[in-house]
């Protein structure tokens, strides 16, 4: 039976979901960003990367907002291990993860507004602009992004060798449940 909502022992479908949707996007916008950088002023993406970088970014930003919410809506199943500082590690890694989600999304809203024009992508306006930010400031923030950036991969990284840890090595239900919505 599919269920939309976690129990104690599955993922619901919705929670399927966004773990998924958000990966692919993280991975996309991941290789969009390292590879945009690199662009010269006459490459013909130059101008049509950055666009889809902030609106997927824009997009990610809502789709973990939704996360956090239906987090506390329909708490996920417990953790599978014998040992509680591996609970207790699975909790912070899955914390860190939605919390440097949000710094890259925020970070990235901060240089697309860092003049004081709203964040807009193709002609259309995302969200308004809070303030205006200094040079300096709009450098520092690419720096906190870009590391942010590397450092969400390292966890996701993290998060992927663990999942397999579990499921070749513990031989438990870890990796499984994030792939099927049977009950």
């Amino acid at each position: 039976m599919v269920t939309i909502k976690n129990t104690a022992t599955r993922y619901g479908v919705v929670s399927i979901a966004i773990h998924w949707v958000s990966f692919l996007m993280v991975a996309g916008l991941f290789g969009v960003g390292v590879y945009m950088v690199e662009l010269t002023y006459y490459d013909p993406l130059y101008h049509e990367l950055p666009e889809w970088h902030k609106l997927l970014g824009v997009i990610l930003g809502g789709l973990t907002l939704i996360r956090l919410v239906w987090i506390c809506l329909s708490r996920p199943p417990r953790v599978l291990s014998e040992h509680r500082w591996q609970a207790v590690l699975a909790k912070l890694v899955h914390g860190l993860l939605y919390l440097i989600l949000l710094l890259l999304v925020i970070s990235g809203y901060l240089i697309s507004t860092a003049k004081g024009t709203p964040l807009s992508s193709f002609d259309v306006q995302l969200l308004p602009a809070l303030m205006k930010l200094a040079p300096n400031q709009v450098d520092l923030i690419g720096l906190i992004h870009l590391w942010v950036a590397w450092v969400l991969v390292g966890l996701v990284s993290v998060h992927a060798l663990a999942a397999l840890k579990h499921h070749f090595i513990n031989h438990d239900q870890t990796l499984t449940r994030i792939f099927t919505i049977k009950g």
